[in-house]
């Protein structure tokens, strides 16, 4: 898996990024939110976001490279869209979404540069993407991208970290997050719940993988 490979129009990535000598990227509470709203003006018209976590040092994110002819189709399966891939240059859609991710990173550590006194990069330069081909990794990564504060021994229960999108889910307040899509994608929201507490064996995708 090559993990800064071009990003293609239609398609599925696990994305990563973390902070620079493994420096924590939110310094309190109040740099999620922040951090949320500035991604929400970066990458919101390029992507739709299926799944994020946030933890001090790195994210993780699932997310679909929108393009025209294919914004608003439901999930059903995985398609090769490589065909839509017409413009070059900086026009060429891996440009594009690139761009994107550098304003947001530029933007936010500028932000807290000036609010904690520090100076140079935040985020490691090269944000780490992983292209999801296939339907049980779509519903596994899930699962794994909020299972992360667990396992990184955050919290004892995933479920109670309130910096990921779980429970965004579980709320029928708006959100941002392709939620409607997720939740017919696993069925209803019981089986939503229900995959979460079956607990997946995280060796069965460790391939797929892009923590340190």
């Amino acid at each position: 898996m090559n993990p800064h490979h071009s990003l293609k129009p239609g398609a599925f990535y696990h994305i990563y990024n973390r902070g620079i000598n493994g420096e924590n990227i939110f310094k309190e509470e109040r740099n999620y939110a922040y951090f949320l709203n500035k991604y929400a003006i970066y990458l919101n018209p390029v992507i739709d976001t299926y799944a994020y976590c946030l933890l001090k040092n790195h994210f993780h994110l699932l997310v679909r490279v929108k393009t025209d002819l294919t914004d608003n189709l439901p999930l059903t399966g995985f398609r090769n869209l490589s065909g839509l891939e017409n413009e070059k240059g900086l026009h060429h859609i891996d440009n594009i979404v690139s761009k994107k991710f550098s304003d947001l990173f530029n933007s936010y550590t500028k932000s807290i540069n000036k609010a904690y006194n520090r100076t140079g990069g935040l985020f490691e330069t090269l944000f780490r993407r992983i292209e999801v081909t296939g339907e049980t990794y779509f519903t596994r990564l899930i699962w794994y991208i909020h299972f992360n504060p667990q396992k990184h021994g955050f919290v004892n229960d995933f479920r109670e970290y309130p910096h990921s999108s779980y429970n965004s889910f579980l709320s029928h307040k708006r959100t941002k997050l392709e939620q409607e899509q997720v939740l017919d994608w696993f069925g209803s929201e019981k089986d939503f719940l229900n995959f979460h507490e079956s607990k997946p064996i995280e060796t069965e995708f460790s391939s797929f993988i892009i923590d340190p």
